[in-house]
């Protein structure tokens, strides 16, 4: 993973610069660019907002509830334990792109009112995913790991689905608080997906007032 934080965080960098510096870019109005330089990056934006969007919309509705339903319950937070930290940098990375195409197309100065939200949006979906990915999904992985050497010890974890955990957490304190404090964890980040997932529809809703059918 250390060769995606290097790469998240210059896309960080970069995406700022072009937010918050446009002009050092060269990004001026849609009209005082080229054509190809203009479709270039409206199509990067759209690509990485797409992959973004589409990506947190199959993993937070789709995805993680039918592997939580049909796998061990063990087998499941291992596999999880794998994928959220690239799938929360794979939709930082594309939210990034998306914010920073959108900035240099609308730099802030001249920027409408509704285009600045806009922006906003996007960076804002790219901090939540930063939160998540550096913060949150480490606590969520060690408690995971802590909370699956005590239920080994109580031998269980192999089966699908939580009943047995809140059955042996009821007679061991020490389970209780292990599924407590994870709980608390995994809530904080599960809201901070779905915050992530909000301004995104939010920014879905602007792109389809932008077509002409």
């Amino acid at each position: 993973m250390a060769w995606l934080t290097r790469f998240l965080t210059a896309v960080a960098f970069f995406a700022v610069g072009v937010i918050f510096s446009p002009e050092t870019f060269g990004s001026k109005s849609d009209d005082s660019i080229s054509p190809i330089l203009s479709t270039s990056i409206k199509l990067a934006h759209l690509l990485c907002f797409a992959t973004a969007w589409g990506t947190a919309l199959w993993v937070t509705f789709i995805g993680g509830i039918l592997m939580f339903k049909y796998l061990p319950r063990h087998q499941f937070g291992n596999l999880q334990s794998k994928m959220f930290p690239a799938y929360f940098s794979m939709v930082g990375v594309c939210c990034a792109v998306s914010a920073a195409a959108f900035g240099y197309m609308h730099p802030w100065k001249s920027a409408t009112t509704t285009e600045k939200y806009q922006l906003g949006f996007l960076v804002s979906a790219f901090a939540f995913n930063l939160i998540n990915l550096f913060v949150f999904t480490p606590m969520t992985i060690e408690m995971m790991k802590h909370r699956h050497k005590v239920e080994r010890e109580e031998n269980i974890g192999n089966e699908i689905g939580g009943l047995k955990n809140h059955e042996v957490a009821k007679k061991n304190p020490k389970l209780a608080a292990m599924n407590k404090k994870f709980g608390m964890i995994h809530g904080l980040s599960s809201l901070i997906n779905l915050m992530c997932f909000g301004v995104l529809a939010m920014h879905t809703w602007y792109l389809a007032g932008k077509l002409s059918l």
